[in-house]
């Protein structure tokens, strides 16, 4: 979401004159759009802010902007940390940014005294709406996120996104399926649809139409569109994988051998605590019935250790659920304190070394686990979608059904198709092989 932001930001800024940099040293403006899942995320942002202030010193005409979630959840407290930052704004508010620069330019260029730090934080009607600008490259783009939902009604207790992305609020289904439509027209053959609770979308404004929710409406009428290839979403929850969304995966091809499905924890007393609406045993049916309908499918989830009050027992559970869905990418993370949050004040705060441990555990069976996965590919023949140069620009890299980034020769005129490669190495996270038209 955040990268999404970020490109939909930098669209508008050009739009209006403003030229991206190579390099962050040659800029005479930097907006960091930051993240709050995490503390420690926050204080990697703080800290870059910090160092990037050094070049007031040095050029007081130099421009810095904090932007999105940190901005949101912090606000005007952030000036006690980076007095000298000349731009604070949210995460509904990022399409102001072209305004407020354009502000303190003139301002500076006529000499008259920025003064106080900008600051807009604040909600707007609608702004789920504009975050629909796309970075215009000289490039032929290949895969392009969509925008389609954004803010959380869920309120885990562990959450801080409710705090700082708002309410739910859905953009209208004409106007996704018009961009996408429009980025298939450049080119675009994977599309990504994006949402803080992706699965959410439309519910308070679209009826159910013969059992359909609104989100496989909209996945319905995207496959329909020409051009677009593969489509692909996230993050859902897993309450909004219902059997219509199920069968989906069974009658629309182009959605990817791909499922993103957030999980937490496998153990029920702490999905409790987390205030996460299913059951060890409600998650493991909905894999079981998406592997029905797609035996190929491919899964990666999200995964907290060291949750308060989680016991030997609790993290077993687990441990077990991690093993038996046998994960191909996973994002572990060791439980981190966010202020505002409910588990905030919970007892039974789970020491850093046990927290860690824990970590380690899951993320060496998530090795293990992607390993076997990638070496069962082996001598097979996958369907890969050309990105364009590998990071040497000796070779060509795409991605497969299953969302497993691929390596291997092929022309410059290749890039935006689907290919049959023959995988002859894997490794972990990277499969290389063999054009197999070249082969006959």
């Amino acid at each position: 979401m955040n990268e999404r932001d970020s490109e939909a930001v930098a669209a508008m800024l050009r739009a209006r004159g403003y030229r991206i940099t190579n390099s962050e040293d040659d800029c005479d403006i930097m907006l960091l759009n930051t993240c709050s899942v995490r503390d420690a995320a926050e204080q990697k942002a703080i800290g870059k802010a910090g160092y990037a202030l050094g070049r007031k010193k040095r050029n007081p005409e130099f421009i810095l902007g904090v932007l999105g979630c940190m901005a949101q959840n912090r606000g005007a407290e952030l000036l006690e940390r980076l007095p000298d930052v000349d731009l604070i704004v949210g995460t509904q508010k990022f399409h102001h940014v072209p305004d407020y620069l354009d502000n303190l330019r003139a301002a500076r260029d006529a000499g008259v005294p920025v003064g106080e730090t900008i600051i807009d934080t604040g909600e707007e009607a609608g702004s789920q709406n504009t975050i629909r600008e796309h970075l215009e490259t000289e490039e032929r783009p290949v895969t392009a996120f969509v925008s389609i939902q954004q803010g959380c009604n869920m309120d885990c207790s562990f959450c801080i996104v409710p705090k700082t992305r708002g309410d739910e609020r859905s953009r209208p289904m004409d106007e996704i399926v018009d961009e996408c439509r429009g980025l298939a027209g450049r080119g675009v053959r994977e599309i990504t649809l994006l949402g803080q609770i992706v699965t959410s979308y439309g519910r308070r404004d679209y009826s159910h139409a013969g059992g359909v929710s609104p989100f496989v409406q909209l996945l319905e009428r995207v496959h329909a569109l020409d051009g677009v290839e593969r489509i692909r979403f996230t993050s859902p929850h897993p309450r909004g994988f219902k059997q219509d969304l199920v069968d989906a995966f069974g009658r629309l091809p182009k959605l990817g051998d791909y499922v993103h499905l957030p999980v937490q924890s496998g153990s029920n007393r702490i999905l409790r605590a987390m205030n996460r609406p299913y059951t060890r045993e409600r998650y493991m049916e909905i894999v079981e019935a998406l592997r029905a309908v797609r035996p190929s499918l491919h899964f990666s989830t999200d995964v907290i250790v060291g949750f308060p009050g989680e016991t030997d027992a609790d993290f077993e559970d687990t441990r077990s659920l991690f093993e038996a869905v046998n994960y191909d990418m996973a994002y572990v993370f060791k439980y981190s304190v966010r202020s505002g949050t409910p588990a905030a004040g919970m007892e039974d705060q789970v020491p850093a070394e046990e927290k860690e441990r824990r970590n380690g555990v899951l993320l060496d069976i998530l090795r293990e686990n992607s390993l076997r996965r990638s070496q069962a590919l082996l001598g097979t023949v996958q369907e890969v979608l050309v990105e364009g140069p590998d990071k040497t620009g000796e070779r060509f890299f795409g991605r497969t059904r299953g969302n497993r980034t691929t390596v291997f020769e092929a022309d410059p005129r290749l890039v935006g198709s689907l290919v049959p490669v023959r995988i002859v190495r894997a490794s972990v996270s990277t499969l290389y092989g063999e054009l197999e038209i070249l082969q006959g």
